[in-house]
């Protein structure tokens, strides 16, 4: 860290506990304490604000431990030494907003640049034990500043959230620094990764700087985030609910889908973020990172595996993480959303040491079907892969969208569009692979050919149609099903029988094939070989400058 307080001079008399003893002689003696005092009068002296700003550094800090530690939370300062690499960060306004000869340190903001992974990121970190964190002109000023510099520079931006809201003896003045600050995230979205971890309270209009960032991380304990408190829900509904309850990291993983993981501790927390920041680019003009991958003996075995993970059986459930796990590097998969909308997996992964997103149906969870919440979340993910320049592999399994007046009354129309839009309009490299079902709307939307896909590869088995046989067979063969019935005929056997007709002739690819909507079968070991050429020869595209339109109207 470049700054004053970390001298070699000064951490001298920090470490033989004489900074106080310093501090005390230069208020007596301006002059008294000196550098060369402490080091054989070698050098020039050490002033007394130098002195003074140290001494507030380390009680600031000291003051901080013990307030956290106690509830169970890092320090702002800790945290920022978890997620950066060591030695790295850069803090750009240490006591801006304090008064260093009235004793107080600084504003309830940490701000700088650090690298993880060896890249630039830049970082604040809302500090709790100042004023609760809370936000007033002064930490507004110093937020909003690096993110201009952020901007500048485009480079990722990462907010460690700690907060009490806005300043309430400031007034409106820390209210209008909250728009500044959503007006500059809202600048930043899809320009540089943007990523929110909650690690404290977060309420009222703060909220809305998390919300409008790619990624939000919290933890399953101390974390909270809601727009109204439990106090205020009483005070105007009656209820009574807890913070936890109303609006903790469970309830946001699990039902709001507000946020993207939910860690184990702080630790784990910051790990995602770091483990996330690996696979996107520092901006949208570059390309992500690419590591070193040698395919080895294991890679062939890993991938007769997916012959046997898939049943035979259309209805019965399997796994879909077993299947990424085969086809990607190492078998390493980091999931967005894991507990929120099971029926749907996404996240980042790599591929011949080149990352990528993976959406996924889960046929273990209501057969893979789309429900109001699944397609937000694939759209959500499409969109973000789509802003960083990470090409989009989609595993295709599902009966289509989840029937009943519950969903429709949820806006299964409207939200299930989402993904269509997201799809139609992403331009990063599109493969899409269709493993068994693939059904109604739920085939097109999910990354088919005729809604923008480059590559559209499937499994021998592959049923591809409007439905599955036997709702099929229950539609066109209606009236020679009831003949059947009345002529005392076996009624089952006669629905097999044009099932299995209906099978052979529709269901399968091989009409997909013949209309060009897919491109190849291929066998399932064969799946990672075929990703992975298919995305070499698309590496090259590029996006193409939408003209005639300020922008779509997306359905939200």
């Amino acid at each position: 860290m470049s700054d004053i307080t970390e001298s070699p001079a000064l951490q001298a008399l920090v470490a033989d506990g004489t900074l106080d003893d310093a501090v005390a002689a230069a208020v007596d003696t301006p002059r008294a304490a000196t550098e060369g005092d402490a080091m054989g009068g070698e050098r020039q002296p050490i002033r007394p604000s130098v002195l003074k700003a140290a001494q507030l550094a380390r009680d600031a800090e000291a003051h901080a431990r013990d307030r956290q530690h106690v509830k169970g939370k890092l320090t702002a300062r800790e945290r920022l030494d978890l997620l950066l690499d060591t030695g790295t960060f850069e803090e750009i306004g240490r006591f801006s907003g304090g008064d260093i000869n009235a004793g107080h340190a600084g504003a309830a903001v940490i701000t700088g640049f650090g690298e993880v992974h060896g890249r630039r990121v830049a970082v604040y970190a809302q500090d709790f034990s100042v004023r609760g964190g809370t936000l007033g002109v002064a930490e507004g000023r110093k937020i909003c500043r690096l993110m201009d510099q952020a901007l500048t520079l485009r480079i990722p931006i990462v907010a460690l959230i700690d907060s009490g809201g806005a300043r309430i003896q400031e007034g409106v003045a820390a209210l209008t620094q909250y728009g500044r600050i959503f007006r500059k995230t809202c600048d930043a979205s899809g320009a540089v990764p943007q990523i929110s971890l909650i690690l404290g309270p977060c309420a009222g209009g703060a909220v809305y700087c998390p919300a409008l960032t790619d990624l939000i991380v919290m933890t399953r304990e101390n974390s909270n985030m809601f727009v109204t408190g439990p106090d205020v829900i009483k005070a105007a509904t009656g209820e009574s609910i807890s913070m936890d309850d109303l609006g903790g990291g469970a309830v946001h993983s699990t039902m709001s889908g507000v946020a993207h993981y939910l860690g184990a501790d702080e630790a784990d927390a910051i790990d995602y973020a770091r483990t996330v920041l690996a696979y996107l680019p520092s901006n949208a003009d570059e390309q992500p990172p690419t590591y070193m991958y040698m395919a080895t003996r294991a890679d062939r075995e890993v991938a007769r595996r997916l012959a046997s993970i898939v049943p035979d059986n259309d209805r019965q459930p399997y796994d879909v993480l077993d299947v990424i796990r085969c086809v990607v590097d190492y078998g390493e998969f980091v999931q967005v959303h894991e507990l929120f909308a099971p029926s749907a997996v996404v996240g980042f992964a790599c591929i011949d040491g080149h990352p990528v997103g993976i959406v996924a149906n889960q046929p273990n969870v209501n057969a893979g079907g789309l429900d109001v919440d699944s397609s937000e979340k694939v759209a959500r993910f499409v969109r973000l892969c789509d802003a960083f320049n990470l090409p989009v592999v989609t595993l295709v399994d599902t009966p289509g969208y989840k029937p009943g007046a519950e969903q429709e009354h949820a806006g299964i129309i409207r939200r299930g569009a989402k993904v269509i839009y997201a799809y139609a309009n992403a331009q990063v490299p599109l493969v899409t692979i269709v493993l068994r079902k693939a059904y109604g709307g739920a085939y097109i939307v999910m990354g088919s050919k005729s809604i923008g896909a480059d590559l559209n590869y499937a499994w021998p088995a592959a049923q591809i149609a409007v439905l599955g046989a036997t709702g099929a067979v229950n539609i066109i063969h209606r009236k020679d099903l009831q003949k059947a019935k009345d002529a005392g005929a076996d009624v089952d056997a006669v629905r097999a029988k044009y099932a299995a007709e209906y099978e052979r002739t529709t269901v399968n690819a091989n009409l997909s094939m013949e209309t060009g909507q897919i491109d190849a079968m291929i066998d399932p070991e064969q799946t990672r070989d075929t990703l992975i050429e298919g995305l070499r020869l698309l590496r090259g595209k590029r996006r193409a400058r939408r003209a005639g339109r300020h922008h779509g109207n997306q359905p939200l």
